[in-house]
Formats: C-alpha cells, sequence, structure tokens
C-alpha cells in the first residue's frame, strides 16, 4: 500500500503519515490474489460551528484522505466502491458528518460514490494560528459532504456557503 501511494504522491513517504490524534483508518480493496486495487484513509475529529448569529454546535467529522487506485486498475470502479464503503463506514462509526475537499475535476467520480457538493463551502484547514483554507490561490477544489445523523442533517444549511473551521494540526493540514 505504501508503494501505491508513493506513486501517487512521490516523496511523502507513503501513507504512515497521518496525525494519530485524528485517529486515522485505512481502508482497502484487496484482489482475490491479495493485490491491492484501492486504498484511502479516514481521518476523523470534532469540529464547532453554527449559523452565523446561531449557536455553536460540535459535531463529529470525518473525512477522506489519501485516496488512490492502483494505476492498472483505474476505470474499472473499485475507487468508487472503496470510496462509498468509506462513506456507509463513516455513517456506522458515529460521525455526524463527513466532510473532505477533492480537486474540482474529480467531483464528478465522488458524487458517483454517494457524496454531495457543498455548495459554497470552503474547509479551513492548518491551524487557528496558521489556517490553510481550501480557497487560497492555486487551489481548484471542492467541498463534498454527507450529513449521516439527523442533528446534522438539521444543521446542513448552516454549513452551505460557510468558512468551516476543520483545523486538522500541522501534519494533515487539509484532509
Amino acid at each position: 500500500m505504501d508503494a501505491l501511494h508513493e506513486e501517487a504522491w512521490p516523496g511523502t513517504g507513503g501513507s504512515g503519515g497521518h496525525d494519530p490524534a485524528l485517529h486515522p483508518v485505512t481502508l482497502l480493496l484487496v484482489s482475490a490474489q491479495d493485490e491491492v486495487l484501492a486504498a484511502l484513509d479516514i481521518l476523523t475529529k470534532d469540529i464547532e460551528h453554527g449559523a452565523p448569529g446561531g449557536p455553536i454546535e460540535r459535531y463529529r467529522a470525518a473525512g477522506l484522505s489519501a485516496v488512490v487506485t492502483a494505476p492498472a486498475h483505474r476505470g474499472t470502479g473499485n475507487g468508487r466502491r472503496l470510496v462509498a464503503a468509506a462513506r456507509d463506514e463513516m455513517a456506522r462509526s458515529g460521525a455526524d458528518l463527513g466532510i473532505f475537499t477533492c480537486d474540482r475535476p474529480t467531483r464528478g467520480f465522488y458524487e458517483s460514490a454517494g457524496w454531495r457538493v457543498l455548495e459554497g463551502a470552503v474547509l479551513i484547514g492548518g491551524t487557528p494560528q496558521d489556517p490553510f483554507p481550501s480557497d487560497r490561490p492555486g487551489f481548484d477544489k471542492v467541498t463534498m459532504a454527507d450529513f449521516f445523523t439527523e442533528r446534522a442533517r438539521r444543521a446542513e444549511p448552516a454549513f452551505r456557503g460557510s468558512r468551516i473551521r476543520l483545523h486538522p494540526g500541522e501534519i494533515d493540514r487539509l484532509w
């Protein structure tokens, strides 16, 4: 799996570099011949968010990181199957919502796996002292989400068009 990550993101040292405070969980799609077809990591943390002028609430948020499909297996649906399974796993895990950014050209891929665009939303990564927004110059990101709990579904309008303080830290600056 580390070789697959290194091929996708040269120089990053594989997949073992996530902040343990984000409770990383790796999901793999493995062939009958024990070949890793696709891999991804789920990161989780509590965030605080509220509508402007409204109360701030705490939510358990999970997000995708390091999504990769082996080059020989791209276009076969393996990545989509794994991303959809990760969405289901997040919902089962007790997360209130799943939220992450992706490159704009991959939006359709994530939508085909059950994710929805969170229109106008910007994730603020990094730390409060050193923020790393997903709308920074040179980025072409879109925020994807799903709301798993009834409480989170009721709050969905407060997330649309907002700046969401994710702040996963210095290691995983933006998931």
